[in-house]
């Protein structure tokens, strides 16, 4: 029986249920009259139960269509803003144990190089994307208990946060490992991680087997509870996400939501991020053998119909997307991007030669972090480096009653102001930095507290003197 309470991973992700929803959606895909009441419920920014989502997804009526996509666009600015927020991953290492066949890092690779950095060469990367400018990394490693243990993870985490670099600091360290104890998970709380980040890849039982035949991660149920386990251990902030093309986008898209609704029943608190990764090149891995492949128009409507469906989550994009799929999805919902991402262990300071690439996918989007920055500024959006959130412990319920209330504005742009102005003294180019000046004028305008206004441009002139990490 379908239970969004259960914390049986069949009762809260149940497949007939999901069948029922696409079942119903389908049926309901050009009924006018519901959905105009689905999109009357969406307006009130609540956010959409997994089964009035499938609908709006599955909707061929254009002119509703069209409604779908202004109303995902007015609710990312009245929860979001015009803020996007930056980041890069972090390869600590390739191996694994797993037989994933959509992933190169899978046990039977035998060609592709293993890597596994030291603490000396994390220390290495970690300069390098200092020098760029980031504040805000999520660490990545394979499973495999011998090479990566959870000692060595913590070991890393704690090597990142020490590394002071000029005016650098990684402020906020997310974290992409497998599925672990509730145990563990406590010791990345106690670490003082940010987000712990976990993709299902597909929601699917029976296709989940079959891409994961060999290693640990085979085991659906317990890779499914892991948000679960990871909030006993007391991390409050967590990540969802699927590998779009492996199995039917529209079953994808009700589970993931059904995922949300889940923690929200439990916890009291949804996932605080959730990624829409779609399934790319990479070494011995070839896109086209998936047969679940989605288009730019699917791709950006699911990104709409995520944002009308969970208003309050952060949304994510990386650089697997291409420069014109970003700019498309951008205003729909998604609030954070990675630049000047490397996807290969060592990447960053000393990275391998093409023909010996260990890089998990391929990177469509390779421009630098400094040319995104001028990009997103230029499309009119005002990068962030903030994690004045973290800093200051505004995490899992705290959050979310902040951004449910559409109140996290009084806290995040004018951080975002000042993280801004911190890129444009010590990192960005001449050209960037003159584009940044005078978005900071304009963004400043936009500050309606006249209190919040005045600390601001104070700030901003100690800034230009030197100092650094102010926060609301």
């Amino acid at each position: 029986m379908y239970n969004p309470k259960s914390r049986k991973a069949e009762e809260f992700i149940n497949h007939d249920e999901v069948l029922a929803s696409l079942k119903y959606a389908d049926e309901n895909k050009n009924n006018v009259e519901l959905i105009d009441k689905i999109l009357g419920k969406a307006k009130l920014g609540k956010g959409l139960s997994h089964r009035e989502a499938a609908v709006l997804l599955d909707c061929e009526i254009e002119e509703k269509n069209k409604e779908i996509f202004e109303l995902a666009e007015k609710i990312k600015k009245d929860y979001y803003g015009n803020r996007i927020v930056l980041f890069a991953p972090l390869y600590l290492s390739n191996y694994c144990v797993n037989g994933c066949v959509y992933c190169p890092y899978h046990a039977k690779n035998t060609h592709i190089p293993r890597r596994k950095l030291t603490q000396e060469e994390i220390k290495q990367e970690v300069i390098a994307l200092q020098d760029m400018g980031h504040k805000r990394l999520a660490i990545e490693a394979g499973e495999d208990p011998v090479n990566n243990p959870i000692e060595y993870i913590l070991d890393s985490i704690k090597t990142i946060y020490s590394i002071k670099h000029k005016n650098g600091a990684i402020r906020r360290v997310n974290v992409n490992i497998a599925a672990t104890t509730v145990e563990n998970y406590r010791k990345l709380h106690e670490a003082g991680i940010g987000t712990y980040i976990l993709f299902q890849e597909t929601y699917n039982r029976v296709s989940y087997e079959k891409l994961h035949p060999t290693g640990p991660k085979h085991n659906y149920a317990y890779h499914t509870e892991a948000m679960d386990r990871a909030m006993e251990g007391g991390i409050d902030d967590v990540g969802l996400g699927v590998l779009f093309g492996l199995e039917s986008y529209r079953y994808e898209f009700a589970a993931l939501l059904m995922h949300a609704e889940h923690l929200e029943a439990v916890f009291g608190v949804g996932p605080h991020t959730i990624s829409v990764p779609r399934i790319k090149k990479a070494d011995d891995i070839d896109p086209n053998a998936f047969d679940n492949g989605i288009d730019d128009d699917i791709f950006a409507k699911i990104v709409a119909c995520i944002r009308i469906s969970v208003p309050y989550t952060g949304m994510i994009i990386s650089t697997r997307e291409s420069e014109k799929c970003r700019e498309r999805v951008l205003h729909l919902g998604i609030s954070q991007i990675s630049g000047g991402s490397k996807t290969s262990v060592g990447g960053y300071f000393n990275p391998m030669p093409e023909d010996e690439n260990s890089a998990q996918f391929d990177v469509s989007d390779r421009r630098p972090l400094d040319a995104v920055i001028k990009w997103l500024m230029e499309l009119g959006y005002l990068p962030s480096f903030c994690t004045a959130c973290y800093g200051s412990g505004r995490t899992g319920d705290r959050f979310m009653e902040i951004c449910k209330n559409q109140q996290i504005h009084n806290f995040c742009h004018p951080n975002a102001i000042m993280t801004l102005k911190e890129y444009l003294e010590d990192y960005a180019s001449p050209e960037t930095r003159e584009v940044g000046e005078k978005l900071i004028q304009q963004e400043l305008q936009t500050l309606e507290n006249p209190d919040i206004k005045s600390i601001v441009e104070k700030d901003l002139v100690k800034i230009h003197a030197g100092e650094r990490d102010f926060k609301f």
